[in-house]
């Protein structure tokens, strides 16, 4: 490569823009739920099918409901990536998943041994916790804005450099000397 070659800014930031662009689809999802769930179904529908060899010894970690795990693991697998494309659903996927997770702890080896339970549940309870944010709008930037200036303002025609004026039931000079003059403020003078 020339390091007097002229960089384009498109080949150049095509990664930063690749990032970006996830980071914005990422915001608008549940995608950690989504992502804790499907990792959560990986071990529970594998480890009642996997062999463990320890030498010329083979240990098959087969049980009788393997069937059954292999449905929770998928079941669990389509919902964490259901919360990625449908954010409607994440109640019914967060409680679903909930319910799979603890369902796959007598089903499937003690819920993939405790890996693929604990990554479930906590994949069910972030998809209920989720709420969908809500950009702030043009409006509501102006309105603040316009709001501070005015009172800003409003302070800076104040007499006495910023200083406001008497409210309602107050008076301007302490010509009074009773306790309810100034608004129930008593002078010391």
């Amino acid at each position: 490569m020339n390091p007097q070659a002229p960089v384009r800014a498109a080949d150049d930031a095509w990664l930063t823009v690749v990032y970006y662009r996830f980071r914005a689809w990422r915001g608008g999802r549940p995608f950690w739920a989504g992502l804790f769930t499907l990792i959560g179904g990986f071990p529970i529908a594998y480890f009642p099918y996997a062999d463990l060899r320890l030498g010329n010894i083979t240990i098959a970690m087969a049980t009788t409901a393997g069937a059954g795990s292999l449905i929770i693991g998928i079941l669990l697998m389509t919902l964490g990536v259901a919360l990625w494309f449908q954010q409607g659903i994440r109640v019914f996927a967060g409680v679903a998943s909930i319910l799979l997770a603890l369902v796959s702890l007598p089903v499937s080896n003690l819920g993939g041994f405790f890996i693929g339970f604990l990554f479930s549940l906590l994949g069910g309870a972030l998809a209920l916790s989720w709420a969908p944010g809500k950009p702030a709008g043009p409006e509501e930037h102006t309105d603040a804005r316009d709001a501070a200036v005015d009172k800003a303002q409003a302070y800076a025609d104040a007499p006495a450099g910023g200083v406001p004026g008497p409210r309602g039931m107050e008076t301007a000079y302490p010509s009074e000397t009773t306790a309810h003059a100034d608004g129930g403020r008593n002078s010391a003078g």
